[in-house]
Parts: C-alpha cells; sequence; structure tokens
C-alpha cells in the first residue's frame, strides 16, 4: 500500500479484520507432548480438585491468621472516631488536633501486602466506614497527583453515586478542583444525604451520622516527605470539618515515620503501633495444614521443600509464591508421574486401581520402590505380581492403604518429637518443625548426631517440663481422628499418672537425713572429708531415683516410636506415586539465572532457535548467525579492551563470508555501509545487555564486563 505526500511522515494502516483467537482448553496444553496418555485428561482434573482444595484451605487459613490484626485495627478506628461526635469534651478536643494513625508493620515481604490490604480494605468497609482510600507512592509523585488520586478514589467508593451522565461532568471538576476545602464539601453533602450501604453490612458505620475517611499508605518509606509533610499539615487544619484516619503500612520498622516526618509534623499524628504475624510462623502454619497432614495426599520429599524454603528464607520472605512454588510441584508431579492418577482421596483411589490400563499396571511394575518390595517376597508372589494383573491391583490397594496409614503415624509421631526437642537447650534438632520434618526426611533421623545429643539431653530433664511435653503429647494424639496409635496415647497417660504418683517427699527426707548424719564434724577438714567420702560413695553405687528410672522408660518409649513410625519415605512402597522429588526442574523454574540463559542463547543460538543451519562445531562462528551472536562470541576472544576497529574487521570477515559466492550482491561500498549499520547496532545491544561499556582510556575501545563465558 503506497501513499503520497509533500511532507515525510509516519502512516498507520489498521487491517480490515482482526483475526479471532481460538482459545485451547487448558486440559490440552497439560496432555500436549511425550506424557500424552490415555489419563492425562483425568489427571488433569485430578489435579485441579486437590489445587482447588489446598487453595480454599490456605485462604481460609490466611484469614484466621490474619483476624487478630484486623479485630484490633477496627477497635482503633472506632475508639479514634468515637472522639468526633464528644467534641464537648476537652480531651476530645486534644485529639481532635491529632490525626489518629496506625502504623501496621507488615515486613519485608512486599509482595505479600497487597492481599493484606485488600483484605483489610473490605473489612474496614464491612466494619467501620464506606470511605476507604489506599494509595501507592508511584502515584503520587506530588501533592497534586495525591489529592488528585485520593479524591477520585473517595468519590468513586461512595454510595452515593449520581445518575451515569453526571459522572464525566464530576470527574473534569474533580480534577480541576482537587482541595482540602472541596473534599469538606463534598463530605458535608454526603454525609447530609447519607451513604447508602447495604442493610446486611456496614452496621457500624450506619450508626454514625458521620463516618470516618480512611486513608492506606500501602508504602510509606517510598513516598516523598514533602508530600507526605504538605498532606499531614493541611489535614491537620481540616480534621474537625473532615475526620480523617491514617493506615501507614510499614515493611521495615516504625523509626521510618520520624526519619521521614520532622517533629513539627509528627506531633499532629496520634500514633499507635500494630504487628502482624512473623513470616516464618507464617510459613510454618501453611506447612501444618498442606503437608504435614493426611488431609491432601500430595507430599514432596526434602530436597523438593528445602528449594522451596530456601527461596522464602535467602530471597523474599513471601507466602504467596511459597504457595505458587507449592502448586508449580504439583503440577510438575502431575504433568510428569503417570501414576498420580492415583494421587487422591484413598477411596477414590482403590475404585481407580480397578480400571488401570495395562500400561499402567507396567508403570506400577518398573517403579523402584515396588521392584525392591517384589524382590523381598517369596518365588512365587514374585511371578504372581510380574505377570497377574488381577493380584497386582489387589496388592497396589494393599500397598496404597498401607502408605496412607505410614502417612498417619509418622505425622502423630513427629508431632510428639518435636513437642520433645523444640524447647532443649540450642535446639539440635531445630526449633521449627519443618526443620525436624526436613531431618526426617532425609535419611533416618536416629542415625545422625544431633538425635543422639537430643537425648542425651532428654535424660536431662526435670519432672515439671516433662509432665508439661507428655501434656501436649496427648493432645496430639487425642485431637487425631484416626485411632492407629491409640494404644500409644495411654501408654503416656500411664506415664503421667506415674509421674503424679512419685513419692519425692521420702526421698528427699532420707537423702537430707544421710547428709545430715555425714556433716556431724565443723571444722573445715573433716567437713572437707565428710563431703569427698559422699561423693565417692554416690559414684560407686549409681542408685537411680525412682523419678530418673520412670524418665529413662520416657526417652526410651519415644526412641522407640522415632525408630518404628519415623522411617524416611523412600522405604515405602509406591511413594512415587505421591512424593514429587523433582528438586532440578523446579529450581529452573523457579531460581532464574539471567547470564548463563543470555551466555546460551548468544553463543548457541541453536539452543533456542532450533534452526538446522545454525548448528556449528564448537568454537566455530557461523556466518548465518543473528548479528548480535557473531559479535558475541567475537568478543569473547579479546582481552579487557577491544579495539572496536579489530572488532568491526572481524565482523565483516565473518559476515561476508557468505556473500563471496553470491553473484547478485550489491556494490562493494553499499554492502560495508550495510555491515557497518549491523555491527553498530549488535555493539549497542550488547552494551545494553551489559557485555561492554564505553572507556576513556582509549576513544577507539570499549571494556569487556564479563569473563569466564557467562
Amino acid at each position: 500500500m503506497a501513499t503520497s505526500s509533500v511532507s515525510k511522515g509516519c502512516f498507520v494502516f489498521k487491517p480490515s479484520f482482526k483475526k479471532r483467537k481460538i482459545s485451547v482448553p487448558v486440559e490440552d496444553y497439560f496432555s500436549k507432548g511425550k506424557n500424552e496418555s490415555e489419563d492425562s485428561k483425568l489427571r488433569f482434573e485430578t489435579y485441579h480438585l486437590l489445587w482447588q482444595q489446598m487453595k480454599s484451605e490456605t485462604e481460609q487459613l490466611q484469614e484466621e491468621l490474619n483476624k487478630n490484626l484486623f479485630d484490633s485495627l477496627i477497635q482503633f478506628l472506632q475508639k479514634s472516631h468515637s472522639g468526633f461526635h464528644n467534641s464537648n469534651d476537652w480531651s476530645c478536643q486534644i485529639k481532635l488536633k491529632e490525626i489518629p494513625t496506625a502504623a501496621l508493620i507488615l515486613g519485608v515481604n512486599v509482595t505479600d501486602h497487597d492481599l493484606i490490604f485488600r483484605s483489610l480494605t473490605e473489612a474496614i468497609q464491612n466494619n467501620v466506614t464506606p470511605h476507604v482510600v489506599a494509595l501507592k507512592a508511584k502515584d503520587c509523585p506530588d501533592i497534586k497527583h495525591f489529592l488528585q488520586k485520593f479524591v477520585t478514589q473517595l468519590t468513586e467508593c461512595c454510595g452515593n453515586v449520581k445518575a451515569k451522565e453526571e459522572e464525566s461532568v464530576e470527574v473534569t471538576q474533580r480534577k480541576t478542583n482537587c482541595s482540602m476545602d472541596s473534599l469538606t464539601a463534598w463530605y458535608k453533602a454526603v454525609t447530609k444525604t447519607g451513604p447508602k450501604m447495604p442493610s446486611k453490612k456496614r452496621i457500624t458505620s450506619s450508626q454514625w451520622q458521620s463516618p470516618p475517611v480512611v486513608l492506606i499508605l500501602k508504602d510509606m518509606e517510598s513516598f516523598s516527605t514533602k508530600v507526605l509533610q504538605d498532606f499531614i499539615i493541611i489535614s491537620s487544619q481540616h480534621l474537625h470539618e473532615f475526620p480523617l484516619i491514617l493506615i501507614f503500612g510499614i515493611a521495615t520498622s516504625p523509626i521510618i515515620i520520624h526519619r521521614l516526618l520532622p517533629h513539627a509534623v509528627s506531633s499532629l499524628l496520634c500514633i499507635e503501633l500494630f504487628q502482624s504475624l512473623s513470616c516464618k510462623e507464617h510459613l510454618t502454619t501453611i506447612l501444618d495444614k498442606l503437608l504435614l497432614t493426611t488431609q491432601f495426599p500430595f507430599k514432596i520429599n526434602e530436597k523438593v521443600l528445602q528449594v522451596l524454603t530456601n527461596i522464602f528464607l535467602y530471597h523474599d520472605f513471601s507466602i504467596q509464591n511459597f504457595i505458587k512454588g507449592l502448586q508449580l510441584s504439583l503440577l510438575e508431579h502431575f504433568y510428569s508421574q503417570p501414576l498420580s492418577v492415583l494421587c487422591c482421596n484413598l477411596l477414590e483411589a482403590k475404585k481407580r486401581i480397578n480400571f488401570l490400563s495395562f500400561n499402567q499396571c507396567e508403570h506400577i511394575r518398573r517403579l523402584p520402590s515396588f521392584r525392591r518390595y517384589v524382590e523381598k517376597q517369596a518365588s512365587e508372589k514374585q511371578v504372581a505380581l510380574l505377570t497377574n494383573e488381577r493380584i497386582l491391583k489387589v496388592e497396589t490397594q494393599s500397598l496404597l492403604e498401607n502408605l496412607h496409614v505410614y502417612h498417619v503415624n509418622y505425622f502423630l509421631v513427629l508431632r510428639c518429637l518435636h513437642n520433645f526437642t523444640s524447647s532443649l537447650p540450642k535446639y539440635p534438632l531445630g526449633r521449627q518443625i519443618r526443620e525436624l520434618y526436613c531431618a526426617c526426611l532425609e535419611k533416618s533421623i536416629w542415625d545422625s548426631e544431633d538425635y543422639g545429643s537430643a537425648l542425651q539431653l532428654l535424660r536431662m530433664l526435670a519432672k515439671d517440663e516433662l509432665m508439661t511435653i507428655l501434656k501436649k503429647c496427648v493432645k496430639v494424639f487425642n485431637a487425631s481422628s484416626e485411632k492407629q496409635l491409640g494404644g500409644t496415647a495411654k501408654k503416656i497417660e500411664e506415664f503421667l499418672a506415674e509421674f503424679q504418683n512419685l513419692d519425692e517427699a521420702k526421698e528427699e527426707e532420707d537423702a537430707s537425713g544421710s547428709q545430715s548424719k555425714g556433716l556431724q564434724k565443723t571444722d573445715l577438714y573433716h567437713l572437707q572429708k565428710s563431703l569427698l567420702e559422699m561423693k565417692e560413695l554416690r559414684r560407686t553405687s549409681k542408685k537411680q531415683t525412682k523419678f530418673e528410672i520412670l524418665r529413662e522408660k520416657v526417652v526410651n518409649f519415644i526412641d522407640s516410636l522415632v525408630r518404628e513410625y519415623l522411617l524416611p519415605p523412600e522405604t515405602q512402597p509406591l511413594h512415587e506415586v505421591v512424593y514429587f522429588s523433582s528438586a532440578h526442574s523446579l529450581r529452573e523454574h523457579l531460581n532464574a539465572a539471567p547470564r548463563i540463559t543470555l551466555h546460551t542463547a548468544l553463543n548457541n543460538p541453536y539452543y533456542y532457535l532450533k534452526n538446522e543451519a545454525l548448528k556449528s562445531e564448537e568454537g566455530c562462528i557461523p556466518n548465518i548467525a543473528p548479528d548480535i551472536c557473531i559479535a558475541y562470541k567475537l568478543h569473547l576472544e579479546c582481552s579487557r579492551l577491544i579495539n572496536l576497529v579489530d572488532w568491526s574487521e572481524a565482523f565483516a570477515t565473518v559476515v561476508t563470508a557468505a556473500e563471496q559466492m553470491d553473484g547478485n550482491a550489491s556494490t562493494s561500498e553499499e554492502r560495508n555501509e550495510i555491515i557497518h549499520a549491523r555491527f553498530v547496532r549488535a555493539v549497542s545491544e550488547l552494551e545494553l545487555l551489559g557485555f561492554i561499556k564505553p572507556t576513556k582510556q582509549k576513544t577507539d575501545h570499549v571494556a569487556r564486563l564479563t569473563w569466564g563465558g557467562c
């Protein structure tokens, strides 16, 4: 299409029709590739159902964890606004000169803050006031934009919205007349008519004639100091007419308030601190509800759990990212493991086993854990399991049921052991249950030195400490709906009864009597002699008290439980059905390595482009490769400073190698100009990627910034 014009210009031609995109179902993506099988759709449906259950559990859990924080915040907002109605009181008049401010310490997990603020906004609107505005620093570079955003969101969130034909006029008026005076006039008009609120919600705010206006600053550290100072000073002068309450979202420390605001401005705020739940405690609760339970059959091994927790602890402290990593593990497990169709409820898994195909039965026989199990059986049973599908299915049902019972006992004993070891000095087996869980997943815990030192410390516990721990263990076993370890709970209760019935008073009297009998001499010589004799007598006799004997029984009993039930998952047949163990694939998706990826793309473009013409031997530079790849491989051969003239000549030599046999090639001068332009563009792209930079040492040189090939 050609266009003639007197002056040069840029013309845009819209296509005559828009090609409609064909939407592909998600399960089709799931079944593509080498992993396509007859049950791919069923596996996707199982994954989707299981993830929805886990997702709803995490959402409910997060609501429960934030409930205390939100309740205290709402109570603060209601108490702060109550003074606006009792303005005749002297103390309330003093308060009206200060803006009520809640400093919400959320921690450095910034990616989780949006979810918390959304839930907080909804809670405030349902319980306190419909006038809630949340602002970010990037939208408020100066006081003008700050007020514009404030006015726009405040008028939009109000329930008393006028007719649609007047909305455009209102928007223009808001943008041209954004000031605290206009906000005060708007607030008076709204409170006269009364905001329209649903009858079931916002009960508290409907009782007030003038509900407060809550302003949430999501990232206070990022706001400009001048913007905050100007807004606070202006708002404090209109506080008697415009009841404003501030909520500061703080990721670091409350000291940032005094660093951003001078004393003259911070004195206008009545600040109260609120601390959210620690990220580590939140993570422990998530693991406890999602992984340390038989409610969800899906599990991860020690390496995968280590990858997820390391990303959490050393990168972002984000619960949302941890949950997404767990979702990715679940998706990878169902995508890569053909037998993941059995990773569901035990009753449903038993039904599905009856309909397994021949290929799926062969997958079961190829599992390493099942092969080890078959090798331990008698020769006749080995033949039957390897040849008879009916016997194999019956045995698979039995093994899956045993795996379920194993998990029930495993988590009960794990919690019991954690109660014993979580309060020991220096925490030899970890302070959090996830640390103990990782150690038990990795290997037999009783073979480690930390376990031996933990048992030694347990043998020195006092009676009160032991009884407190045993009571916690009884609660753990009684809280479980499964009754596999019912005898264990009774045994622990018997230990508690024996501790309570110990007659230590008599032993103390005997000990005090023997001590008074041996210490009749008062001079120093005979006192030292008597003490040495008593020490030698105790060393030779070593007679244990009743308490020490009973304490030894308790420790030995816990040790026997650990050795019997805390076996590593790899020892269980068919553990591959429910355990995801591909930590390498998970690390590739979650741990980005941009330098290695860039080096691979520029050094070997065939790896990503899959063009057969780009295949070359190591060290060779194909002349049909992209220009940036040619320039990159040439720059790898240079030292710290690269001569641009030599680099350009080498680039031209490689590029023109393909054009020497081309009879239709353009003239030499035009070709050189084109090659020079291509070289300049390639060098600019390398500079943009950070491989080179200009240097003042030599004008026609550039400095190389990377070494070692990546």
